[in-house]
């Protein structure tokens, strides 16, 4: 249906430490999707949450004196939740595995797809990672170096692995190949980027093994439904995150409107796990799969990836504190290609915020209100007839604003973001050609200056409407600055398909000038 629900989701994230940037790289840019749409008057449901089960978290618990259930429900509170406060995620729902909806879901899943004879009864020997909570396949087992030497590591994400021996039950997984193999060929969308998606073909031409799907040597986890010894093996019951949360098992009517979400935004290294075993498990139940799942890059801090045991995991508090949680997401969301691995440093945070931020769009905002101020008495003039560097403005606006909402339905936000920027560019030159405070020196220029402090006015309501969805602070006090929530409504209200419409704000709006929307940062100096 045209008019279904947009639905989004991030990963669960796995609670056994405190987030970092990586996290909030993730969610930040499911965010800015959502938010995008909702700008263009979609009815739109965005899913975060975290991923509460598994061996790695019992075993942090137990390092740190504590049950399972309150060491999650203490980072849950203290770090989880507040992080999504930290970088301002407009997220409409938050799943944790050890809810009640989410146990009764999973439980109906699987019981399903045992009546249908999709599970068995096996043991199994092998190599699992309890790091990455996943069992690694011969192939992909090798001798550790370094500080690994004496141990087997996954060629995989590198994780050290531990031999066992366990009575489980197994998904028939390797049934699915040529049906998974037929969905990425009729659907060559269905996993993003093309890099991804090629990582996905290789992996499944090379054949799937059945797939164990509960584990009996620890309870903590969701208990099997036809066989309570066995707790469900905790990726198997994750991915189920996506369906309970809209509602399987407990409530038909939502999970129709929600089901099958748009987009599945995962880090690459979880690629695999999205676009084979969910599907399959899908397909399984007789239920349709996600539209895409769109695999981002890692972030890279001095060329490595971002994780806890390198010691390089910045906490998003660490970058908003200085910066703001504007200057977060559009950095994240500006500095990096989505799909590619992206280094990121304190210095090119510092950089962008002040040529970009500050320079480019802030002072932007700040030198037309203040004209305005200046010489018509903070109300909006009059345009007069359109010249040619009017009408050359107007028609770049309204292809950048075309071209980055084509950007985003790509789920490319950096080269949207690189489209608004032309927004923020050809302003910005429009006003240095123009040079209105030149003009304002001729009186006979009056008709002049009102149409050039006017469409630069009309810009900057663009910018507003266009920037909402990534810098939503800053873009709530150029709305009040432009004093445009009196004739036009609400920010929120505001149409991306309506937007680049000329002329919107009436001649004689108060225009006044609000606090810098970026203001200098100096930075303390750092240690060598």
């Amino acid at each position: 249906m045209a008019d279904r629900t947009f639905y989004v989701t991030t990963p669960i994230y796995y609670v056994n430490d405190a987030p970092h940037i990586g996290h909030g790289y993730t969610t930040v840019m499911g965010d800015i999707l959502t938010r995008w749409h909702r700008q263009r008057g979609e009815r739109v449901w965005y899913l975060t949450g975290v991923d509460e089960h598994g061996q790695k978290v019992l075993r942090k618990a137990e390092a740190n004196g504590v049950s399972p259930q309150e060491w999650v429900d203490r980072l849950v509170e203290d770090e989880w939740k507040p992080m999504l406060q930290t970088i301002d995620v407009a997220n409409d729902d938050f799943i944790r595995t050890t809810e009640a909806r989410h146990e009764a879901g999973a439980q109906a899943f699987w019981q399903d797809l045992y009546d249908r004879g999709a599970v068995y009864k096996g043991s199994f020997s092998g190599w699992y990672s309890v790091s990455s909570e996943e069992f690694v396949g011969d192939d992909d087992v090798v001798d550790g170096e370094g500080e690994d030497e004496g141990f087997k590591v996954s060629a995989l994400d590198g994780s050290r692995l531990e031999y066992m021996t366990e009575e489980n039950y197994f998904f028939r997984l390797s049934e699915y190949a040529d049906r998974l193999l037929a969905l990425y060929e009729e659907h060559p969308e269905f996993i993003q980027p093309e890099s991804s998606r090629n990582e996905i073909i290789s992996f499944v031409k090379r054949g799937l093994k059945d797939l164990s799907i509960s584990r009996s040597t620890f309870d903590w986890g969701i208990p099997v439904p036809w066989d309570r010894e066995h707790v469900m093996y905790v990726w198997i019951e994750a991915l189920l995150n996506y369906v309970t949360a809209a509602g399987y098992g407990v409530d038909p009517e939502r999970f129709e409107e929600l089901w099958p979400a748009n987009v599945h935004i995962v880090g690459k290294d979880i690629a695999r796990f999205h676009a084979v075993i969910w599907p399959a498990m899908l397909m399984a139940a007789g239920q349709p799969v996600p539209h895409r799942v769109f695999a981002h890059g890692w972030l890279l801090v001095g060329g490595q990836k971002m994780s806890k045991s390198k010691a390089n995991g910045i906490h998003p508090n660490e970058i908003v504190s200085t910066f703001g949680s504007d200057a977060y997401r559009y950095y994240f969301s500006r500095a990096l290609t989505f799909g590619s691995d992206g280094s990121i440093s304190w210095e090119d945070i510092h950089a962008r915020y002040h040529a970009e931020l500050a320079n480019g769009f802030g002072n932007l905002a700040s030198r037309v209100a203040a004209m305005i101020g200046k010489y018509f008495g903070g109300a909006l003039p009059a345009a007069g007839e359109q010249g040619p560097a009017e009408k050359a403005l107007i028609d770049t606006i309204g292809a950048a604003v075309s071209a980055a909402d084509a950007a985003i339905e790509r789920i490319a936000p950096q080269e949207a973001m690189v489209e608004v920027w032309r927004i923020v560019d050809a302003l910005n030159g429009y006003l240095t050609e123009q040079a209105p405070w030149k003009v304002a020196k001729d009186e006979s220029q009056g008709d002049r200056l009102a149409t050039i402090l006017a469409t630069a006015a009309e810009g900057l309501r663009v910018l507003a409407v266009v920037l909402n969805p990534v810098t939503p602070k800053a873009c709530a006090s150029l709305w009040e600055s432009l004093g445009a929530e009196g004739p036009l409504g609400p920010l929120a209200d505001q149409r991306l398909d309506d937007v680049a419409r000329w002329g919107q704000l009436p001649a004689g709006t108060p225009i006044t000038k609000v606090p810098s929307l970026f203001p200098r940062i100096e930075l303390p100096e750092q240690d060598s």
